[in-house]
């Protein structure tokens, strides 16, 4: 196992990575201030997870509460947020019990944004099953829900108590889920860690394959680079932003094509793509840079194209971005592989962008 920390003061807390941690229940229960969890889950990953969890926990006294959700995006909603709540009032789940996110990253958005509002606020632990959710959005402390007008519009942030992230699981995810997982990882090697990408230049194929030291080593690079970020700028007020690099187009591509029919990583994959050509038509990223950062994308099995939804309504998703300031969008840009920044863009070279990188016909 290996241990990294979120450097947050006194509410700095450990990152856990490794194979078959979901059945060390002593890696948990430090982290309770009573001996009383409710933990969330979805219809996928319970059969497969839930009971592992939960029987170690019983075995140490712990009064485990089991709320199983709907598996997808399209129920990253106030509906599901509303049956968590249900079942924690239902249960008299107090204010030291403890929420557990068993899932991927739709379980942990919810799952923290539920702990950040019931009661006020009740500790939560993050125990991630997808690489995505591993490599991403376990860390960190962005919780939040879709609104049917945009990804993520309604939520806070709001810190774990503990992320374990047992590497075993990854061995039952389906491999488009897999691909969705490595569009995060190879973002940390394009936006500030240019010895990364490199790595994952060499080794993707074995990342692919599953093969265990190159995705524990995968997982544990990504985590570092976004602890780093976190703890320098946990609100998102400078360089955190950075960590959006594709978003702005990979959630307008979610939005525009509903919840679910693209995966988030495979809207960010293409994302990148279309965020670098807009990077090059700025006249920053060279030329051969571009070429790496599609080679990569691509390699990892992920879309390089992506939807036409119309110039017009790409800029209206667009428009409401997080990064939106005084009613300018903003984009995360590349001034070089492993170099980024946040800034405007002239609408004809964004208009370029979207003509070059969408579907024709």
């Amino acid at each position: 196992m290996q241990t990294l920390t979120v450097a947050l003061g006194d509410r700095a807390y450990p990152i856990h990575i490794g194979s078959g941690l979901l059945t060390q229940p002593e890696l948990i229960l430090p982290h309770l201030k009573i001996k009383q969890a409710a933990i969330v889950t979805n219809t996928t990953v319970a059969p497969l997870y839930l009971e592992r969890v939960q029987n170690g926990l019983i075995q140490a006294g712990v009064k485990t509460v089991p709320i199983v959700l709907p598996d997808g995006e399209a129920y990253k909603n106030n509906a599901s947020l509303n049956c968590i709540y249900d079942a924690l009032l239902q249960h008299r789940i107090e204010r030291k019990g403890t929420l557990i996110a068993l899932g991927g990253g739709v379980i942990g958005d919810l799952t923290g944004f539920a702990a950040a509002t019931y009661l006020r606020g009740v500790p939560f632990i993050q125990i991630p099953t997808t690489l995505l959710a591993q490599v991403d959005s376990s860390v960190g402390g962005k919780t939040g829900i879709n609104h049917p007008l945009g990804k993520n519009m309604i939520g806070a942030f709001y810190q774990p108590q503990l992320v374990l992230a047992d590497t075993d699981t990854l061995n039952t995810l389906p491999e488009r889920e897999l691909s969705a997982g490595l569009a995060e990882v190879i973002k940390y090697g394009l936006i500030r860690d240019p010895t990364f990408f490199a790595w994952l230049e060499e080794n993707m194929d074995k990342l692919l394959a599953r093969d265990e030291p190159a995705l524990a080593y995968a997982i544990h690079r990504s985590c570092q680079n976004k602890a780093e970020v976190v703890a320098a700028d946990e609100r998102e007020s400078g360089q955190r932003a950075l960590l959006n690099f594709g978003h702005t187009f990979g959630h307008a591509i979610e939005a525009g094509m509903g919840y679910g029919a693209w995966l988030h990583g495979e809207a960010v994959g293409t994302g990148m793509i279309m965020a670098a050509d807009l990077s090059q038509r700025m006249g920053w990223l060279r030329p051969e840079e571009m070429r790496r950062a599609r080679a990569l994308i691509t390699k990892a099995r992920l879309p390089d194209t992506a939807p036409n939804l119309g110039n017009e309504k790409y800029l209206d998703l667009m428009g409401l971005d997080k990064k939106v300031e005084g009613g300018k969008m903003r984009f995360v840009l590349l001034k070089s592989i492993g170099e980024a920044l946040v800034t405007e863009a002239p609408n004809a070279q964004l208009q370029a962008t979207l003509a070059a990188c969408t579907a024709h016909g």
